[in-house]
């Protein structure tokens, strides 16, 4: 491997240190009654509100027509994101540090599926949390869903819920693309010897 792929390889990995540092996502309610908006920031291993009562105060509203609650405990992928993103920060400096294609290969087939699962996954909740409601909750409307949009904006009921993808996740992309770089550098120069 080249030190140019090598080097790029040792960028991905530091910049991919961004996802612990930075959100992943952020989804933000507006109504009259918060014209500033609820916010829930999502992050590798937590999710907050954007002040301490914003995601109290989303659970509350969420309770009236059947949502569960938002509790970051139970949330399994808060736990294994960061040990899934730990791993491949280590595996893409061994990349760095070694002249293997191949592994270099699987780093970025790995950090490929990881995102996609990752978004999938993530769609997944919000569909879940919109649409397994309580039948037993105080407002009810026949028909009617709650899943926040993944990107942009939609109207849910009185609420306009926006969500969109935040730094880290703009940081795991120029990581990933940093990695299917190098990749492709290497399989040109393979292919000219």
């Amino acid at each position: 491997m080249s030190w140019l792929t090598r080097g790029l390889m040792a960028l991905a990995s530091i910049i991919m240190i961004g996802v612990f540092l930075k959100p992943l996502w952020e989804i933000t309610l507006y109504a009259p009654q918060y014209k500033e908006g609820l916010r829930m920031i999502i992050w590798v291993n937590k999710i907050e509100g954007g002040t301490p009562h914003d995601l109290r105060n989303i659970n509350l509203l969420n309770h009236y027509v059947g949502m569960k609650k938002i509790d970051p405990d139970s949330i399994p992928e808060l736990k294994i994101l960061p040990i899934i993103f730990g791993f491949m920060i280590l595996f893409g400096l061994v990349v760095a540090l070694t002249d293997n294609k191949k592994l270099l290969y699987t780093w970025v087939v790995l950090i490929i599926v990881i995102g996609i699962a990752s978004l999938v996954d993530f769609w997944w909740w919000e569909y879940d949390y919109g649409h397994n409601l309580n039948p037993h909750a105080p407002i009810k409307i026949p028909g009617m869903a709650y899943q926040p949009p993944m990107f942009g904006c939609k109207n849910l009921l009185n609420f306009r819920a926006c969500a969109y993808p935040s730094t880290g996740t703009f940081l795991l992309a120029i990581s990933g693309t940093l990695g299917v770089i190098s990749a492709v550098i290497e399989f040109i120069r393979g292919r000219k010897k």
